[in-house]
């Protein structure tokens, strides 16, 4: 079967793409997903906020003693945080370990920043940029024309600025993501990846602290990107990329049919294993052949808005659908 796909304007040997996480920080678990038959990796996002997190501890610890001794100024010499240089060298070595296509990931805080690491990333021999647009609005202020206006701006330079294709992955939380997508879209996004799956906070009720969840995604938890890839699919210019609960072969297919070009999988990789890219990748091939696709482009986005028989189905058709078979539900889920 011929499995190739375009992603960003680049030919992959198949759809599957390791999405950003801690898992191709190690190059012998990249290479054992190259193995397994990924299309793609994108490594690791660069968080900035981490960044300046981490260069504060450094410099606490090491001022940590300072007045132990008065004549003692401090009991190290002045250590300059890496900042971004160690992960550029990963990331180098990386691209450099892998023969298929790397993706770098990059969240800023300052508006000069996305465009400096930006070209930094470019020089490292990567194929393509991520823009991860992940972040949390706590500023009632700040009205949703502002926030969108901003990451406008941001994809704006970045474009101007650097010559490998770049990709956005948005929160599914925009006021109108179709405007957000056709503008961004208009101003040379090369992809999209729907959607970002944010951190959620949680509180032990025992200790009364706040604590941090595993944040695994979950069969279903698709629903969302499954229905923004039918309604973008053939209306933007840009690939489009399923993120978000694509845990087998399965959810692989009803991605391509509702129109994605790509999916990034992570956290079916930390439950199943490495060799659940191959399972996925055979699991497509079956269902091809069992319904004589010879190539993706056979099928992908026949079920899309574009394609669809019924010209509400991703509306509010499955919700109208449900009601009408309510009496149905209740018969197979009675409430007692």
């Amino acid at each position: 079967m011929d499995l190739r796909t375009t992603y960003m304007g680049i030919e992959l040997k198949n759809p599957i793409i390791i999405g950003a996480s801690n898992l191709v920080t190690n190059l012998k678990m990249a290479k054992k997903l190259e193995e397994a038959g990924a299309g793609a990796i994108v490594y690791k996002s660069l968080f900035e906020e981490q960044l300046h997190l981490e260069a504060g501890e450094l410099e606490d610890d090491l001022h940590e003693y300072d007045e132990r001794h008065a004549e003692m100024t401090s009991l190290f010499p002045h250590i300059e945080h890496s900042g971004p240089k160690a992960h550029l060298m990963a990331l180098k070595s990386l691209k450099e370990s892998v023969s298929i296509p790397v993706f770098a990931s990059l969240n800023c805080i300052y508006d000069v920043s996305w465009v400096e690491y930006a070209k930094y990333m470019e020089q490292t021999g990567v194929d393509g940029l991520e823009l991860n647009f992940y972040s949390t609005i706590s500023d009632v202020e700040k009205t949703p024309a502002i926030i969108e206006d901003e990451r406008l701006e941001i994809l704006k330079r970045i474009k101007a600025e650097v010559k490998i294709p770049v990709s956005v992955k948005l929160s599914p939380f925009y006021t109108n993501m179709m405007n957000v997508v056709y503008r961004m879209d208009k101003n040379g996004a090369n992809a999209f990846v729907l959607f970002n799956k944010l951190f959620q906070p949680d509180i032990n009720v025992e200790s009364e602290e706040m604590k941090i969840p595993y944040n695994l995604s979950h069969k279903g938890d698709n629903r969302l990107s499954l229905r923004f890839a039918g309604l973008l699919a053939g209306n933007v210019n840009g690939s489009i990329c399923s993120n978000t609960g694509i845990m087998d072969g399965q959810d692989v297919i009803t991605m391509l049919l509702a129109g994605a070009d790509a999916v990034q999988v992570v956290s079916t990789i930390y439950k199943n294993g490495v060799i659940q890219v191959t399972r996925m990748l055979e699991e497509l091939e079956i269902w091809m052949k069992s319904k004589g696709y010879d190539k993706l482009e056979d099928f992908k986005g026949k079920l899309s808005k574009k394609n669809v028989a019924e010209p509400h189905a991703y509306k509010r058709a499955q919700y109208v659908d449900f009601l009408m078979k309510s009496k149905e539900f209740l018969t197979k889920y009675p409430v007692n």
